[in-house]
């Protein structure tokens, strides 16, 4: 059986998304590539939520339904993406 061509995530197993639409954020010492990061972040700042528990809860739905979440690094997803979030919304 040949090798596919391609990166693959040795985390989950599958193909590495690439593209415009993704963005990478360091998980649990690891780059990781999210799709439709900056979407997901300009959907929850319109939001206006006010809570890191709101903000982490929301951010992890939304990425979620796009992304595979490893349940083992939840929390780490959940820390990197609030740290993410915080350093965008500064800047807004």
């Amino acid at each position: 059986m040949a090798d596919k061509e391609g990166k693959y995530c040795q985390v989950c197993g599958g193909i590495v998304p690439t593209g415009s639409d993704v963005r990478k954020i360091v998980v649990d010492g690891k780059e990781i590539g999210i799709t439709h990061l900056d979407e997901i972040f300009n959907h929850v700042l319109e939001m206006h939520l006010t809570g890191d528990t709101k903000i982490r809860e929301e951010l992890l739905k939304q990425v979620k339904a796009f992304n595979y979440v490893p349940t083992k690094k939840t929390e780490a997803y959940a820390a990197a993406l609030v740290n993410e979030y915080k350093k965008l919304s500064r800047l807004q």
